[in-house]
């Protein structure tokens, strides 16, 4: 694994390598947003390098019936929550409406504890008409990021901009038009998974988000979530 140049030791060292390749961006003052949890790791290196606000996009993935890793959608929470499915994979798994209803519904609780939990204390700030990074640790299916872009374009950035340290070519593409810029440090044919990028991928505690966000709110910087 360590012969190959693409594996990272872990998402603090993807975030700073990615934080090299968004190095432009700091004259713009943006806003980095991460998707939690994995995703903050890495946002914290960027927002630190770029020495912008670290938030958070709160979205959860839905996933399939017997394969919950298998994204079917994802929604996001906030003011008008957003779902975004994966229609032709939702009717090719002949998934019923009910249990897209019930998966919403149970993931948009989780959205509202976590929000609970990680903003509190932390100002609100306003996206539009600012450089927005979206940024997390991975992208498989792009189920979820789909999500977080929506959410995040419907706020009214100025410059909407994708950050992440991997994902499928294939799934770049297909997320391009929805964003302004994208920058991805690996893009694999067959991407297999996300942990297999990284020496260290091990899943994030609420408690270690939050306090990495304390760590970039003790840095002078505001903070937002979408």
């Amino acid at each position: 694994m360590f012969a190959n140049p693409h594996v990272f030791a872990d998402r603090a060292e993807a975030g700073r390598r990615l934080a090299e390749r968004l190095a432009r961006f700091k004259t713009d003052r943006p806003l980095v947003l991460a998707l939690p949890r994995g995703g903050v790791p890495v946002g914290f290196e960027v927002a630190r390098v770029l020495d912008a606000p670290l938030g958070l996009v709160l979205v959860r993935k839905i996933g399939a019936p017997f394969q919950p890793e298998l994204a079917i959608g994802a929604v996001v929470g906030g003011d008008q929550a957003e779902t975004v499915l994966n229609r032709d994979l939702v009717a090719d798994l002949q998934i019923a409406e009910g249990y897209v209803e019930r998966e919403r519904a149970r993931q948009l609780e989780e959205i509202e504890r976590r929000r609970r939990l990680y903003a509190v204390g932390r100002p609100r700030i306003e996206l539009r008409d600012r450089t927005a990074i979206v940024v997390d640790d991975g992208i498989a299916t792009g189920a979820t990021m789909e999500a977080a872009l929506h959410a995040v374009r419907r706020a009214g950035p100025r410059r909407l901009v994708l950050a992440v340290p991997v994902a499928p070519a294939e799934t770049i593409e297909r997320l391009r038009p929805q964003v302004d810029e994208i920058e991805c440090l690996v893009t694999p044919g067959d991407l297999g998974a996300i942990g297999m990028f990284y020496a260290d991928f091990r899943q994030l505690s609420d408690d270690e988000v939050v306090a990495l966000l304390e760590r970039a709110a003790a840095r002078g910087s505001d903070e937002a979530d979408v």
